[in-house]
């Protein structure tokens, strides 16, 4: 993939891991690539690991007992030393193995799952990474491309309608549901996949942020295919 991301301004491209949880999002800059092109076999991974549920969190220890070819052991290299690196950081990243995510399907005038564009929110400052190896990849949206949810009227009205409490009590409700948290694309916005190898950081809604959160969506797996994400 050629490096087109430099050229969004909502996106900050670094070649190092260290200039990714170093470099302070500013402006209309709310995601950050480490921009890779990274070699090994990440399907052969894949294919030899075992799904339990739709979502299966895989251990070091899950990656380590693979037999794997030249290739695969450079890929299952990869993803020990990423998962190192924000470990030592301080994160806490899980690498998922991922058939598909719960559907919200509850209403049919608003959806709040992660197929849906959303923001990450957090009560102590902290970011999102992600990384996909293998499979279908996130994409994002610039700000200015989304309106949320709950300020569309039709939406709000019937939200309203779901809301047994006072007026005041209202914007509590939303917030406590995550309604607050998805958004609507506007008729002409262009999403950015994230494509395969890179490893993002994504600005999250918390008390201490300078900049608008990153508006994101997990993608609709492709048919057949499992999803290799590292995410924390």
């Amino acid at each position: 993939m050629s490096n087109t991301f430099s050229e969004n301004s909502q996106i900050g491209v670094v070649p190092t891991f260290s200039e990714l949880v170093h470099t302070d999002f500013k402006g209309e800059m709310n995601a950050l690539c480490w921009h890779r092109n990274l070699d090994g076999d990440f399907k052969e991974i894949v294919t030899k690991l075992s799904l339990k549920e739709n979502i299966t969190e895989v251990s070091p220890e899950d990656l380590n007992a693979l037999q794997l070819s030249e290739k695969g052991n450079i890929a299952r290299e990869i993803i020990l030393n990423d998962l190192q690196l924000l470990a030592d950081f301080g994160a806490s990243p899980s690498l998922n193995l991922l058939k598909c995510y719960e559907r919200d399907d509850e209403f049919d005038f608003i959806s709040t799952d992660v197929y849906s564009f959303h923001v990450d929110r957090s009560p102590i400052a902290t970011d999102t990474f992600l990384c996909t190896y293998h499979g279908a990849a996130s994409d994002i949206v610039a700000n200015s491309q989304v309106e949320q949810k709950i300020l569309i009227p039709e939406i709000r009205a019937k939200l309203k309608e779901l809301h047994d409490g006072t007026e005041e009590e209202f914007e509590g409700f939303l917030k406590e549901n995550y309604f607050d948290l998805h958004y609507h694309l506007h008729e002409n916005a262009k999403p950015i996949n994230l494509g395969l190898g890179h490893l993002w950081r994504l600005a999250v809604d918390h008390p201490k942020q300078e900049v608008l959160p990153c508006v994101h969506r997990a993608p609709v797996e492709n048919d057949g295919e499992y999803r290799l994400l590292l995410i924390c």
